[in-house]
């Protein structure tokens, strides 16, 4: 057969990152993404792209870890090159600070972020409402011009992007052999999900370059990333809320939070509010599905419902999603042989 065509529908970090998985498994491919909203409107602008899983209680551990350990390696291989203030990252260091010890005192992926030990009694010292906590450096990423790098990566190996709403999948079938959904929330809608909600997340993006490390609360509720030119602060989760308006009183609170584990923020400047709909399901949709009509089919990977991890865990995801997409393009290949015998 032909150069097999693929669509990606969706342009945010997994779709494009999904997208450049595809070039670089199938090198053969046509690769197109569609989607309605580019950088900077998409959820992954808004993420405070910090890699510190969050556990899908649907998903085996070991698959997540394996997941988190691909995302890891590939941005620390970014970070040690000359391409990481372009794509915008950089290693941090830093504490995530429990009120209570938790059960759990090393997570599952306490080995593959660097350098992670319980916090000393010195360091507790910083934060006298909290019992426990862990040090750890690990990899953050400002999620704008990441989405802009990987947007130039994707077109230099020829990957085309059109803005395009597509409402139902089964409409590409016309143009495309492959067609993979990274719709993120849009899923709920383009493919009747039930199962995916919104988590409502709201962040503050403040000047305050004097913060160096990362602070998070264990419960993932107040946390102070600083990035290469801002420092996020957050944040909410606000489950079934699809408003995308910022609320004051709520930024209040957030910078309210945040100074109480960083006094030094009452000092920063030029605060601006962002909001995103994170897209959540009780486990990642990653799977092939064949969608037929009339005698007619057309292979469908999903890759979708990362809700608050997803940033920690789209590489990983993505190489699953080409993997799959590979698989499909070899079963067409395989039936369009057999069609000629």
């Amino acid at each position: 057969m032909a150069a097999p065509k693929v669509a990606v529908v969706g342009a945010g970090i997994v779709g494009l990152s999904t997208a450049l998985c595809i070039t670089e498994t199938c090198p053969s491919c046509s690769v197109t993404v569609l989607s309605d909203q580019f950088s900077p409107n998409t959820t992954g602008d808004v993420a405070a792209g910090i890699l510190i899983p969050h556990t899908y209680p649907g998903t085996p551990i070991q698959t997540q870890k394996q997941w988190f350990k691909e995302t890891f390696a590939y941005l620390f291989a970014i970070s040690n090159s000359a391409e990481a203030s372009e794509a915008g990252i950089h290693l941090v260091s830093g504490w995530q600070i429990f009120k209570n010890i938790p059960e759990e005192k090393s997570p599952f992926w306490s080995d593959v972020v660097l350098g992670f030990r319980p916090m000393s009694e010195a360091e507790l010292q910083k934060f006298p409402q909290h019992q426990f906590g862990q040090a750890f450096t690990t990899l953050k990423c400002d999620c704008p011009p990441y989405l802009l790098w990987l947007e130039k990566r994707l077109k230099a190996t020829g990957v085309q992007m059109y803005t395009r709403k597509v409402a139902d999948l089964w409409e590409l079938h016309s143009e495309y052999n492959v067609v993979v959904n990274c719709a993120g929330i849009g899923a709920r809608q383009l493919v009747g999900d039930e199962q995916l909600f919104p988590v409502r997340g709201q962040v503050l993006k403040v000047h305050a370059p004097w913060v160096k490390n990362f602070i998070r609360d264990g419960d993932g509720l107040t946390y102070i990333f600083p990035g290469i030119h801002r420092v996020t602060l957050g944040g909410t989760r606000e489950r079934e809320n699809w408003s995308l308006s910022s609320d004051p009183d709520t930024t209040k609170d957030i910078f309210d939070r945040c100074c109480s584990l960083e006094p030094s923020l009452r000092g920063a400047q030029d605060i601006e509010v962002k909001v995103g709909l994170r897209p959540s399901r009780h486990c990642v949709r990653l799977e092939k599905e064949v969608l037929s009509q009339g005698g007619l089919k057309l292979p469908v990977v999903h890759n979708y419902g990362h809700g608050a991890g997803g940033f920690s865990v789209h590489r990983g995801t993505a190489k699953e999603a080409a993997r799959l997409v590979a698989e499909c393009i070899a079963a067409l290949q395989g039936s369009s042989s057999r069609a000629k015998l």
